[in-house]
Parts: C-alpha cells; structure tokens; sequence
C-alpha cells in the first residue's frame, strides 16, 4: 500500500508566503490612496451631457493686415477654412475641463474670412464654399486639457489682432467735446459747424480677441513725462494730432500750462506745431510731410518744375530727431492727381522720370524713409509708430467732381466686405525688412466701416459752407474715429511699459 502525501508546510515557506500576501494588501492600499489624492475633483468624469459635439466650429485665421491682397487671376478671394472637430461642450457652471481634438483644413493662405461673414449655407461675400471644396494640406490633432479659467487668462495674454473687431454703440462716450476741447480747427469741428446728430462720437472699437483700456489722459500723460510725443505726417496726421490734444487736456489741472510754443493758432494753413503740458514738462508736436520725401524743383526741358525726390529724405527732418515717440504716416497725397498722374514729377538724383507708376514711387520713397529711421532713430530712446491709410468715401465722384457722404449717419454694416489698400501692404512689406522695431499702426480695417465719421459738408462754418459739389470725406469730426486711433496708441504704450516692468 502507497504511503499517503502530506500537504503540510514548512515553518518557513509559511513565513514567506504570509508576508506575500500582506505586503500586496500594503502596497494596493497605499496606491489607492495615492490616486484618489492626486486627480483633481474638475477632472473626473461627468457623464451629466453628451461628451462630444460631431458639428464642425469654424475657427478663424488672419494675416498681419486682417485683408488680403486680390488674387491676380480672378479676383476672387478664397478663405481659408479651418474646422475644428469633436468639441466637447462645457457644462453648466462653465468650470468643467475639456478635450478638443482639432482637425485643421487649409485652403489657401492668401484670404481669410470670419464668422460673421459666413452664413448657415457657407456663402461667403458672394463666394460659396463649403468644407468639400476645401483642400487639406496639412491635417493635425492635438488633444487639449485645460480649465476654463486658464483658457481665459491664456486669451487675454496672447498677442490680439486689434483690427478685427466691431463698433459698440456706448453712451459714455466721447470722451471729450468741442466745447471742452479748445485745439479743434474749423475742418474738423463738425458739431460746431450745425452737423446735428451726435451718434457718429459714441462708438467704441471692440476687438474680438481682447479688451482694449479706455482712454486715461492722466495715465498717457504720465507715460509721455518729460518727452516728445511727435506726429508726421499728411493732414490725416494732424486730424490724430488734434485728437490727442484734445484727450490730453482734459486731465489739465490748469489750462493756462498747455499752449503752443510759438504762440501759433491751429489752422490748415501753418503745417508745425509744438504744444506744451507744463506740469508734466511734455510735449506733443506736429509736423507736416505729406510724402515723407522732399518736395522740390528741377529742370526739365526750359522749365523749372515741382518735383518729387522719392530718394530723399524731407528737409524738416532734423525736427523728428530726437523724439521719444513718433508716429509716421503717408498715403493721403499718393494719387495720381496730387502727383501729376506721375509726369515728370518723381525724381530720383538728376533724374526726372518722364513717367512712373504711383506705387512704385511710394515703395521707392518708404525705403528712403526706412533708411532714415534706421540711421537716426536710436530705437533705446524712440518707439516708433507707422500708421496705416485711413479710407476715404466719395460716393458718386471724387472730391471735386460731385463725391460725398453727406447722408452717413451710422457705420456701415459688419457684412460689408473690402479691399485692403495696396499702400498698406507696401508699408507693412518695407517695415519688415527694417532693422528698427516698428509697430505699424493698423487703423484702415476698423476705419473702413465708419462712413458716417466724416465732416462731409460740415468742414467749414455754415455761412462758409462748401457747395453742393464739394465734401469733405476723407478727413474726420472730431470728436470721433481718430480717437480710437489713439486709444489703440495709448493701448500700445501701455503694454510695452508693462512688458518693461516686468522684464
């Protein structure tokens, strides 16, 4: 008979196996611990909605400009479409995490447009285009986590496209009056010259992507202490010009300390100026150059006739120097009737070009420009601005052949679509190639919708009143858009005096 197995064991393989065992039992329980304390309450799942959205979000991309250039060929612009797929939608309190996973489909990189101007049927100014017609080029999906808080704080810190925005109607403005404001000239006093309603001074630009500061004279005076703000330009420049003068006293303790140097009177006639704010030992100047460039004389043929020297600097350029911000500007007068359509008229050293294209001339001439900044701007003293074309509107004319704009009283709907100036482009181009920072101020997108800003037949004194046939609608009543132009500076010197802090 077989002899029976025990299965009892050893005192030792017992010890080994219990302690096994127990430290499993150990190890799960530390564990757990660990893993409940270290995922966040807002991460844990809810299941409350829907965890996806299959419905695409449009996602807008723009250029430096906000415009495109017009295609060559057609003429047609064609957005570029991005689309961004299974969203999940936040819940109630607005507090849960999200994942987004973005498919992005480009189709061209030379247009670009927004949701406003994208209707349920994907008609886009005309044009129709739909998520078909698209060609992927590149596709991407990147999962994002984060906390609603975090992607607002991320918003506002992210650089902002200013121009892209709409106009707000607010009550609380203008932020001063004709009456309050004793630098306004006859041109751009619309209110004192009978122009009745008052709705074209209470817009406020808003961009999309961020909150611009409201307007602070006491705060831009303090930032301005003890330097030169400096604007050359066209007569658009002077009308920006007034409208800093204009905010900047109102924070006047004492208006006996702001005055002109010279003692001179603001008309359309004097083309220098330079004002004083006493208390803070300040000024604010301006200078006019319509080109930038020198306007002279030369011979051609047996006459002595104005020229234009695109290779040269304009004379009053010594009273630039110096400066601790200036801002530029030149677009106004580059037409073919202000230049004699381009006929013996631009001049590059002895030369007179019997003929020469308008855009080519003002590419030639802002190189002349850029190389003086680069060679007497000492960009550790000046902040130097560019500030871009601001639109005109001669509806059924020019502005002596019958133009206006008299009927405007409201801005032009949001929908409306136009063609960014080729002048800009052209600045923007030779800014980038500068060694001295820039900052090019772009006012024409913003600017384009307000045809209701402009003086129109309100320039002048009524019992001066222009005739039928002629309207001011290239300039602005102040108060009004150029006001904005500047809180969009005042925005600009603001940053950068907080990037300077806190570096």
């Amino acid at each position: 008979m077989e002899r029976q197995r025990s299965f009892s064991f050893k005192p030792t393989r017992l010890l080994l196996f219990s302690f096994t065992i127990f430290s499993a039992i150990i190890f799960l329980c530390f564990f757990s611990i660990w893993v409940m304390t270290a995922v966040p309450s807002n991460a844990r799942v809810q299941f409350s909605e829907p965890l996806v959205n299959l419905v695409p979000t449009p996602v807008n991309v723009e250029t430096l400009s906000g415009f495109s250039r017009k295609n060559s060929g057609d003429g047609v612009k064609k957005p570029i479409v991005i689309d961004a797929h299974l969203r999940k939608r936040e819940n109630a309190s607005g507090s849960a995490s999200i994942s987004v996973f973005e498919g992005i489909q480009r189709r061209d990189n030379e247009s670009e447009v927004s949701d406003e101007d994208t209707n349920k049927n994907g008609a886009v100014d005309g044009n129709f285009t739909t998520g078909q017609e698209s060609v992927s080029n590149s596709t991407s999906f990147e999962k994002i986590e984060v906390h609603t808080d975090q992607r607002i704080e991320e918003k506002k810190n992210r650089e902002c496209a200013l121009w892209k925005g709409r106009w707000v109607f607010d009550e609380s403005y203008p932020l001063y009056t004709n009456q309050s404001c004793p630098f306004i000239d006859e041109g751009f006093d619309c209110g004192g010259n009978g122009r009745l309603d008052k709705d074209y001074m209470k817009w406020r630009w808003q961009p999309q992507d961020c909150d611009i500061p409201r307007f602070n004279a006491s705060r831009m005076l303090e930032l301005i202490r003890g330097k030169r703000l400096v604007f050359v330009g066209d007569s658009i420049n002077r009308n920006q010009w007034e409208s800093m003068l204009c905010l900047l006293f109102g924070a006047a303790k004492d208006p006996k300390k702001v005055y002109e140097r010279h003692g001179r009177k603001i008309t359309k006639e004097k083309g220098n100026y330079s004002f004083k704010f006493v208390d803070y030992k300040c000024t604010v100047e301006y200078y006019v150059s319509h080109f930038l460039v020198h306007e002279g004389k030369a011979r051609v043929g047996q006459k002595r006739v104005q020229t234009l020297r695109i290779d040269s600097i304009d004379r009053g350029s010594s009273r630039w120097r110096g400066a601790d911000i200036v801002v530029f500007n030149t677009a106004h007068w580059w037409s073919h009737f202000k230049t004699k359509a381009g006929v013996n008229y631009y001049q590059e050293g002895n030369q007179v070009h019997a003929r020469l294209d308008v855009l080519t001339a003002f590419r030639k001439a802002l190189t002349t420009w850029a190389s003086w900044v680069d060679k007497h701007i000492n960009p550790g003293k000046t902040r130097v601005f560019f500030r871009s074309s601001a639109p005109s509107y001669f509806r059924g004319g020019q502005w002596n052949s019958g133009g206006h704009c008299k009927e405007a009283t409201q801005p032009l709907n949001e929908t409306f679509n136009f063609d960014y100036p080729e002048k800009s482009i052209i600045a923007e181009e030779v800014i980038k190639q500068m060694k001295t920072p820039v900052t090019f101020l772009n006012i024409t997108s913003l600017s384009q919708y307000r045809i209701d800003g402009h003086p129109s037949i309100f320039g002048r004194k009524p019992e001066k009143a222009y005739s039928s046939s002629i309207q001011d609608c290239s300039h602005w009543c102040l108060p009004g858009v150029p006001d904005t132009w500047n809180e969009l500076l005042y925005f600009h010197l603001q940053s950068t005096r907080k990037k300077r802090f806190r570096e």
